[in-house]
């Protein structure tokens, strides 16, 4: 575990850089919300018009790598802590939702860059590091929405908050220096079956819905629904957190004993179990226990799915193969939220909670027909 570490540190500080701003904006999510003067169904269509920067991340992770090389990573990471600033200090929903697309760009862009350098790390060592490098983000994730829940309770302001984690990024990025794989005759191109890409592009589609529903509305549903406080509804995607990174981090050993995709269909299971004992929650620690198993399920499924598709595309042609599948699956993060404040309004918070069910039996689906076909030939878009 140590050697791999080593191995994987500078895509590592990527992932590390991404889970500290969306932690910190997870944590805050009720007093950006309220500051904005934002309903449930109103935020949540803010969060999905962000959604478009994702296209933007699509073809500017691309152009990055070939402009800036092994600085492409750190820049994008400053430049992703520089636009959350944008959201906290907005007083109206359209500079929050101008500030959103802006986030939705630069940590689509850093997402994409370190995956792929990761993916070609994978291809270098023959190992499957994936789950360990996206363990890096749901740890470091979890570390910053418990320390914001904290300088919320100490009377800081968002602004405040995310100009002290914008100085860890910083560090971060410093250590994001990667090299990138030598461009080969077919770099810029997908070239995966089009059956794998579907697959993979929609099991984390899925996975990252469920993901950022969690992360956007489980503090409310602590605080709103349960009568929790600052604190202890920080702790809510602080929990997701947490248990994201112990689920990857076992994630790692479960893929040397099992099929990738027999490991990511149990895992949905486990999430639609989590999902209904979090809606269902009398009190706030059974909620705490829902949105643990959630986060046990949900951590592997997205990694497992990127890595398929980094695995099959041709070297050199790695990045646009991880930006397509992932930017399919980012969407799921800016699609979830609002839909999650569409269902509360229209029925309740609890409701919408176990809608994720589905979801998770939806992942499962999708992992056990991509574990039939990964194996088969496909012709290429």
């Amino acid at each position: 575990m140590i050697r791999d570490l080593v191995t994987i540190r500078r895509p590592l500080a990527g992932f590390a850089a991404i889970g500290t701003m969306w932690g910190a904006f997870a944590a805050q999510v009720p007093v950006i919300k309220a500051q904005v003067g934002a309903s449930d169904a109103e935020w949540g269509m803010v969060l999905s018009l962000s959604a478009v920067g994702l296209l933007a991340a699509l073809v500017l992770a691309v152009r990055l790598e070939r402009a800036a090389g092994a600085l492409a990573l750190p820049a994008a990471a400053v430049a992703m802590a520089a636009f959350f600033l944008v959201p906290a200090a907005s007083g109206g929903l359209a500079l929050a939702a101008g500030g959103l697309f802006l986030v939705a760009v630069g940590s689509g862009v850093t997402d994409v860059l370190s995956n792929a350098r990761l993916s070609e790390i994978e291809a270098r060592t023959g190992r499957s590091l994936m789950n360990l490098g996206h363990a890096g983000f749901s740890l470091s994730y979890a570390a910053s929405a418990l320390v914001t829940g904290a300088a919320r309770e100490a009377g800081l302001g968002p602004v405040q908050v995310f100009a002290l984690v914008g100085m860890v990024v910083l560090g971060l990025a410093a250590s994001a220096r990667a090299p990138v794989e030598a461009a080969g005759p077919d770099a810029g191109l997908t070239r995966l079956p089009r059956g794998i890409a579907l697959l993979c592009g929609g099991l984390c589609l899925l996975a990252f819905q469920i993901e950022g529903s969690v992360e956007q509305w489980s503090a409310l549903h602590i605080e709103r629904t349960l009568g929790g406080g600052a604190a202890e509804g920080a702790f809510g995607p602080a929990m997701l957190g947490l248990t994201m990174g112990a689920g990857r981090l076992g994630g790692q050993a479960a893929t040397r004993l099992a099929a990738p995709m027999a490991v990511a269909a149990a895992a949905g299971i486990l999430v639609a179990a989590g999902a209904l004992i979090a809606a269902a929650a009398p009190t706030i620690p059974a909620a705490y226990a829902g949105f643990a198993l959630i986060g046990f399920g949900v951590s592997v499924i997205g990694p497992l799915a990127i890595a398929e598709a980094g695995r099959r595309a041709p070297p050199g042609a790695r990045t646009g193969a991880v930006a397509t599948v992932a930017v399919i699956g980012f969407a799921g993060f800016f699609v979830g939220p609002p839909l999650m404040g569409l269902l509360s309004e229209a029925a309740s918070l609890r409701w919408a909670i176990a809608m994720l069910g589905g979801l998770g039996l939806g992942c499962a689906a999708f992992a056990a027909t991509l574990g039939r076909q990964s194996g088969t030939s496909q012709s290429a878009p």
